[in-house]
């Protein structure tokens, strides 16, 4: 009843976050819990070469997504949302979204995904003296530049998803800090785009006679917080088709994945971290300071109130294990023993926790994809044994749960180990940490650092997205790390393992076979089958 009477007066809050595969929408309480939740799965299309979502894609997502929400509202409480506290859109980082000045698309929606800016990525990383990932916006715009694109001089507006939804439906072009710094990098004390690094690139479109400066086409950057426009008469029906929203209702900056992985694990503070580990993987450590030079496979980023974060960015993670364990699954149906799927993945995982710390010798690579931290262009998975290795279950399910984060490890090596930045926590979340303590006493061993796992954690972006949407609306003039700590989390750290001096010794024994092995990889994906 009373989250009934939270929706029905209008002080429930929602988050909608679009991931690779699903969106999802989560309607928080007055005191930050889910109350109903919707999704929409979508897959991404291959066009002319090119990764990408058409809008049309987009919007019916959004409005399926939403109406998936409101059954969910009508099933479990017999009422309609027509009125919310305050609304938040996050989406997958980067990628390019460019529209002419009547705000059409130009080109289809090129995202995250794609790999075609080598070129722009490597110039713009030498200019700039800073790490420029291939699937940042600026290098997707200075590699349509390169390529002579010619849409590119009619482009009025540059954005990623986040930014278009939220656009449309408030008209209000601006951009979460966090999300912008996906773009270009951004200034943590300014906390929007790098003034300099902006000068440089003005330059390029200068000499190649483009009739616009970058900051007339980027969206203007805002901190957690700020308000960022409510939602229009015309931007509520493009949500929910029923009718029923109402405008008028505020809306936050909208925000990128990373973001809202960062708030929904509590690693918005200097010195936290978190990793999320499922089809793929990355790291967040918020810095104390600028790291001593750049590098190639780290990555900086911003919280989304404007602190630096380092990013370590992995492409493949937990797709190989689900493999193995399909075909474990096929051995079991066909010996005609019922298969519970979950049950199948605790068996394996803990079965894991007997094997050898250095698992035996034995040594997965679980490039599924291509891998840049370790220079694989593409991926070919593999399991490597010698003839002496100590071949058991327990080593076989240890290597490849160590496998799928050994590329993890190599780059935050740099930041532990050369870089001496100091942590004081790292929250794990995503499906390597489902099985209780296996993934973390894993991560524990590779990173030498205590790995905490909430129970909230589960719930994903499009929660922590639903909390930036409330930080807006109800912080008290607290920062955003302590409005997290003091009043979301209320002093919750999670469950913590801490690691052993044994696993430590044997996942570094592990990694130099690994990186030993790693010519092996690189010859598998040369030659192809």
């Amino acid at each position: 009843m009373n989250a009934r009477q939270t929706i029905e007066t209008g002080k429930a809050i929602l988050g909608i976050e679009f991931g690779s595969t699903r969106i999802k929408a989560v309607l928080i309480d007055e005191e930050n819990k889910p109350i109903a939740q919707g999704a929409h799965e979508w897959e991404n299309q291959l066009a002319d070469g090119l990764w990408t979502y058409s809008t049309d894609a987009i919007w019916h997502g959004l409005q399926d997504c939403y109406a998936d929400l409101r059954k969910d509202v009508q099933e479990k409480y017999g009422c309609e949302i027509e009125n919310l506290a305050a609304i938040g859109f996050s989406a997958m980082m980067h990628g390019y979204m460019a529209f002419d000045e009547n705000q059409q698309i130009l080109v289809p929606f090129r995202t995250w995904r794609n790999t075609n800016t080598g070129k722009a990525a490597a110039e713009l990383s030498k200019l700039f003296n800073y790490n420029i990932p291939l699937r940042w916006s600026i290098s997707h715009l200075y590699q349509a530049i390169i390529d002579n694109e010619e849409h590119v001089k009619d482009i009025k507006y540059l954005t990623t998803l986040a930014g278009y939804v939220h656009w449309q439906v408030t008209n209000q072009f601006v951009l979460g800090v966090g999300d912008a710094s996906g773009m270009i990098p951004v200034d943590p004390k300014t906390k929007t785009y790098d003034a300099t690094m902006v000068e440089k690139f003005d330059e390029i479109l200068t000499t190649r006679n483009l009739p616009f400066k970058l900051l007339d086409i980027l969206p203007h950057s805002l901190s957690a917080g700020q308000n960022a426009g409510t939602l229009t008469p015309e931007g509520a029906k493009l949500i929910d088709v029923s009718g029923n929203l109402k405008a008028g209702i505020p809306v936050c900056p909208p925000e990128g994945d990373a973001g809202t992985g960062m708030v929904a694990t509590n690693a918005v503070k200097q010195r936290t971290g978190n990793v999320s580990a499922g089809t793929s993987s990355f790291s967040m450590i918020v810095l104390e300071k600028e790291l001593s030079r750049p590098y190639e496979m780290i990555d900086l980023v911003t919280t989304p109130d404007g602190s630096l974060v380092a990013m370590v960015h992995c492409n493949n993670c937990t797709s190989d294990i689900n493999a193995w364990v399909g075909l474990f699954r096929e051995y079991q149906e066909m010996l005609g023993i019922p298969v519970d799927v979950n049950k199948l993945y605790e068996t394996l995982f803990n079965k894991a926790l007997e094997g050898d710390a250095d698992c035996g010798g034995l040594i997965s690579y679980n490039y599924v994809s291509g891998e840049p931290v370790t220079g694989m262009q593409e991926g070919r998975p593999l399991f490597v044994r010698s003839a002496s290795d100590r071949f058991n279950l327990a080593n076989f399910m240890r290597a490849h749960l160590y496998g799928a984060i050994g590329v993890l490890k190599i780059g935050n090596d740099i930041l532990l180990r050369e870089e001496k930045v100091k942590v004081d926590r790292i929250t794990g979340h995503g499906g390597y940490f489902k099985s209780a303590g296996v993934g973390q006493r894993m991560l524990a061993a590779a990173l030498n650092s205590p790995i905490s796992v909430m129970e909230t954690a589960g719930e994903g972006g499009a929660w922590g997205m639903a909390l930036l949407a409330g930080y807006m609306v109800k912080n008290d003039g607290r920062g955003l790390a302590d409005y997290l700590e003091e009043v979301v989390f209320n002093g919750n750290t999670g469950t913590e393992i801490a690691p052993s001096a044994n696993d430590v010794a044997g996942f570094n024994r592990y990694l130099v076979a690994y990186k030993a092995g790693l010519p092996i990889e690189r010859a598998a994906a040369e030659h192809k089958k």
